[in-house]
């Protein structure tokens, strides 16, 4: 609850400083705020407390609090020289993706499903105005039209399915919805199962998973490439706790009901995902399209259940969210030189900016799962987990899709050393240095070290 307060009053502190014109204090306060909000999650660590059955702050929720305030610190670092000197909207960018990050903690720490219902919705309607917040630009206009009218369809699918699930079981709560479960196995009220299966299609909108991505790619790539770092990283790291949260949890006794269908939505993401992105030529479409088949890896952990599931999601969301910080960080710097999100605007990078050329490749290289990088890790146990019930054809599709994977990061890869580009110098603030140089050691060292996170859940 401390994490929630500190973020909450940090907004409104950011957003009084806005309206007194003081933009050189807006990024202090909110470094301060979100490390003080880190260190109460580092306080928390083994000592989980309920608040009133509503919400549940156990290593769980601590590590997954954790994981996205670091990412998001670290995306504000990204605003160093992001925005126009006469940008009047800072305030209200930094507010509201302060205000996102405090729905995405209740999602992580929900006990009660209307708190994963407003959690969610205190994200949504954050992001539906980010997405749309350069109100002159027809492609931000265009990406926040489409995230609402999706978002809201998808939420009334997973508000129907709460309703339902409450009409059987009588609670929100999800020890109660659980224990009914384990109580009434062979007599599950009607109304159970259709409400578990408009909650999990709520959260595959929610994730961007196939075939509920269709918005994806079109959001993704109008929104300000800030927005879209935060969108694709932590925003899909809260998605996948707050779904592993309830379906591990809560749903876990009718594992065999709900997983032939996740299974499928799983291959189908998989193929979507990779497929598509294969033949892109746009950067940031690209890593739209594949963090969609990073929803189905990430999905493969309820597959098969087991006491690791936890654990392995963390591992492979940590991996996920700063490679691509650091995707979107090189995109940030080569769009403000070129003005193209292209691959080709890439070419000759390793040899204008060696920093930025060498951060970007080990980032493609985690994406792609080579070994000595998170990346790999986070397939690996992946992949372990799935193997150890015997699935093996579900291994082979998955490691199929891994294979095309590595060509669309290889052509980034390509581009960025072998291929001739402009001699334009490309310049790196120093912020953008320390978010690169962060991101690049931690992805090195999940990958030579993984013992230090794989068990920490």
């Amino acid at each position: 609850m401390n994490i929630i307060i500190t973020i909450a009053i940090t907004a409104l502190v950011v957003l009084y400083a806005g309206l007194f014109k003081a933009k050189k204090a807006l990024l202090p306060l909110t470094l301060i705020g979100l490390l003080v909000a880190l260190g109460f999650a580092a306080y928390g660590w083994n000592n989980p407390v309920t608040y009133y059955g509503m919400m549940k702050m156990d290593n769980f929720a601590t590590a997954f609090s954790a994981l996205v305030i670091s990412g998001t610190f670290l995306i504000f670092l990204l605003t160093a020289n992001y925005f126009a000197k006469h940008s009047e909207n800072i305030a209200e960018y930094f507010t509201l993706i302060l205000f996102a990050l405090s729905g995405m903690i209740i999602m992580v720490s929900y006990q009660n499903m209307s708190m994963l219902f407003i959690g969610l919705e205190i994200m949504s309607v954050s992001l539906y105005i980010l997405a749309g917040i350069r109100k002159l630009n027809f492609a931000s206009n265009e990406a926040s039209l489409k995230y609402f009218l999706m978002g809201a369809f998808s939420t009334g699918f997973l508000l129907f399915g709460i309703t339902l699930i409450y009409g059987a079981t009588g609670s929100f709560d999800l020890t109660g919805i659980q224990q009914y479960l384990v109580n009434h196995v062979t007599s599950v009220s009607p109304l159970f199962y259709p409400g578990v299966i408009l909650v999990l299609i709520g959260l595959c909108f929610k994730i961007g998973a196939a075939p509920f991505h269709f918005w994806t790619p079109d959001v993704y790539e109008g929104s300000p490439s800030l927005i879209t770092t935060f969108m694709s990283t932590v925003v899909k790291t809260a998605g996948i706790a707050a779904f592993l949260r309830l379906f591990a949890g809560a749903f876990e006794p009718l594992h065999d009901f709900w997983m032939p269908a996740l299974l499928v939505i799983v291959v189908i993401t998989l193929f979507v995902g990779n497929i598509t992105a294969l033949y892109q030529k746009n950067f940031k479409r690209m890593l739209a399209y594949s963090s969609i088949s990073h929803a189905g890896y990430l999905l493969f952990s309820l597959i098969v259940l087991t006491a690791a599931s936890g654990s392995n999601v963390f591992v492979y969301a940590s991996a996920y969210t700063f490679a691509s910080i650091i995707a979107f960080a090189v995109l940030i710097l080569v769009k403000q030189k070129t003005g193209s999100d292209s691959i080709e605007s890439f070419n000759g990078l390793g040899k204008r900016n060696p920093l930025a050329g060498v951060v970007l490749t080990i980032a493609m290289l985690s994406l792609a799962g080579i070994p000595l990088t998170a990346g790999f890790i986070g397939k690996y146990v992946m992949f372990l987990n799935v193997m150890h019930n015997y699935q093996t054809a579900l291994v082979v599709i998955a490691i199929s899709n891994a294979l095309i994977g590595f060509y669309y990061y290889f052509k980034v890869i390509v581009a960025t050393w072998f291929r001739d580009g402009n001699e334009m110098v490309l310049e790196t603030p120093l912020a953008y240095q320390v978010v690169m140089v962060i991101s690049a050691i931690i992805t090195l060292f999940i990958g030579v070290f993984p013992s230090c996170i794989l068990n920490l859940i």
